[in-house]
């Protein structure tokens, strides 16, 4: 089979002349017109830390197609750097971004009658949007990762965005000086490269890796390092290689590779919004893959990593002891894994790491799967009356495994951090932020304004959040988010009153409000509508967006009733 049959159409015969015109115009060759035609896509800015390097990496990338016998084009999709945009009315745009890359890589490749694509995605929802891009397409392609970032230092101690962050309810407490809180700012984001902790990027970018979507060591080669460059070089290589094998990202991103990405990310105490982002992607790839599945895989796979933001290490230190590789090839062995799924590299998961060495558990980073953290992992999938529809618990390590106390309402952020503020807020609350959802926000923000001001504040484990928005992978403490219904759905959160006394119970999977259910069904929900129709991107998301217990995901078509998912405990 001929490695250019998608642009064929419009480079060979003489019915296309003004689209060859056009080629010839940006520079090719009569002869370039019969050679396969590559789409090299960041999502690059410079206005980001993430993803201000990343145009470099493609010109890297770009080189090693063209000296493989490719025709390469570069070319950007939008994206949103969540640490600018936390807390702000920017945050609604976030995981709607995730769609709009999705949507801008389809339309290039697809308009442009390209045969594959390479992705170099940086920041959070980067990696998701060029990920359901390539499951669309389905045309050979890979997934580059533009790096992890390197530590920061202050005050004689390791800090990152996180710490930032963190420092701000530290302020709000009075525990540190606004000097102080300043030292560090400055020093959280030293360079190039996505936060170093198991966030979002990182959870995504090992997600991607063990799928089989990216090269191996993708994950964990830093942004700057010369691994990251010859990572880029290779690319050349394995994208031809797909291309001749017709190797295309729906014979690799099976429902087992979705099993073992959320395996992985679970493993190393991974971001919550990887549980989105892998339900839009099986709706993408129309498997059968939901709430239930992350439950069961939860139940078995441990907790074995120490990483920030609950822990303390950063990808960095895994990179150290072997990165990735290691990592994938530890959970192999320990039977964790499903091991004969094909990859990137047109060799199965097993056959990549037949010559790599196991991470070697005698250190604290991440533990051998015999004396894990935990035994089980730390996203927890739960059901009940204030989440009929489900909802997405993270812990870090904690103390008790069920917490009952009072609500403490608020239908914004802004309220809850002046409640802080004013100390209002008291151990043994359970903070409620509605409205939040991808219809009520809309856009899902997320919380990790007030998540890591509470943590800033020493309440980290003494006060539970519950949202029916959603949590950075930066977030920690006991953590409720993805709640469906949604607020603005008419879900039972919208009910709530401050003292109802809310229940959660992570051993049992429940998330329960303790009031009489005949008063509460009678009570009148809070109302959210809008005084003006939301228009441009948020409107477009908010009409489209399925719910969280469907990834969020913006196509019209999958966008299915409230109440479709349910609790697993009463289907049976």
């Amino acid at each position: 089979m001929k490695n250019n049959r998608y642009s064929a159409e419009i480079t060979q015969g003489p019915a296309h002349g003004a689209a060859q015109a056009v080629l010839h115009g940006v520079g090719l060759s009569a002869e370039d017109l019969d050679k396969p035609q590559v789409a090299v896509t960041t999502v690059w800015y410079e206005g980001s830390t993430c993803n201000m390097h990343t145009l470099d990496l493609a010109d890297r990338v770009a080189r090693s197609l063209r000296e493989k016998g490719a025709v390469a084009f570069r070319s950007s999709a939008v994206g949103v750097n969540d640490a600018i945009s936390m807390g702000t009315s920017g945050m609604r745009y976030s995981l709607p971004s995730r769609d709009l890359i999705a949507d801008s890589i389809e339309t290039m490749v697809s308009a442009h009658s390209y045969d594959a694509a390479v992705a170099i995605p940086g920041c959070d929802k980067n990696l998701p949007g060029c990920l359901m891009a390539l499951a669309r397409l389905d045309r050979p392609g890979l997934v580059v990762f533009g790096g992890t970032i390197a530590p920061g230092h202050a005050a004689g101690r390791t800090v990152d965005v996180i710490s930032a962050f963190e420092a701000y309810g530290q302020l709000l407490d009075r525990r540190i000086s606004l000097v102080e809180q300043q030292e560090i700012v400055r020093a959280a984001c030293p360079g190039a490269g996505s936060c170093g902790g198991m966030y979002t990027a990182s959870s995504m970018a090992l997600a991607i890796e063990a799928m089989g979507m990216s090269l191996p060591a993708s994950a964990t080669n830093p942004a700057t390092s010369e691994a990251k460059a010859q990572e880029c070089e290779a690319s050349g290589a394995a994208l031809m290689n797909l291309l001749e094998q017709d190797i295309r990202p729906r014979q690799i991103m099976s429902r087992a590779s979705l099993e073992n990405a959320m395996a992985v990310v679970i493993a190393m105490g991974g971001s919550t919004n990887v549980v989105l982002h892998l339900l839009a992607l099986a709706r993408t790839l129309d498997l059968p893959f939901d709430l239930r599945d992350v439950a069961r895989i939860n139940e078995r796979i441990p907790r074995l990593a120490d990483m920030k933001p609950s822990g303390r290490y950063l990808m960095t230190d895994l990179h150290k002891l072997g990165g990735s590789p290691a990592l994938i090839k530890l959970l192999m062995e320990a039977d964790l894994l499903h091991n004969d799924e094909l990859t990137v590299t047109g060799r199965t998961l097993r056959e990549n790491l037949a010559g790599v060495t196991p991470l070697d558990t005698a250190q604290d980073v991440v533990r051998h799967p015999s004396r894990p953290l935990r035994p089980h992992g730390h996203m927890h999938v739960l059901w009940g009356s204030l989440a009929p529809d489900g909802a997405v618990a993270k812990t870090g390590l904690p103390k008790t495994h069920r917490f009952l106390g009072p609500a403490c309402v608020f239908e914004d952020e802004a309220a809850f951090i002046a409640a802080l503020d004013r100390r209002n807020i008291k151990p043994g609350d359970v903070v409620v932020i509605r409205g939040q959802g991808p219809q009520g926000g809309p856009g899902m923000p997320e919380m990790l304004y007030a998540s890591s001001a509470l943590v800033g504040a020493g309440l980290g484990e003494r006060v539970a959040l519950v949202t029916d928005g959603r949590f950075s992978g930066g977030s920690h403490g006991l953590l409720v988010g993805h709640v469906v219904p949604e607020a603005a759905a008419g879900g039972p959160i919208a009910r709530l009153r401050d003292g109802d006394l809310i229940e959660i119970d992570l051993e049992s999977r429940v998330l329960n409000v303790r009031v009489d259910e005949a008063e509460f069904s009678a009570r009148s929900p809070a109302s959210f509508s809008e005084a003006q129709p939301i228009r441009g991107v948020l409107g477009k998301f908010q009409l489209l967006a399925a719910s969280a217990a469907d990834g969020c995901i913006a196509d019209g078509h999958l966008r299915v009733p409230i109440g479709a998912v349910g609790n697993p405990a009463v289907s049976k």
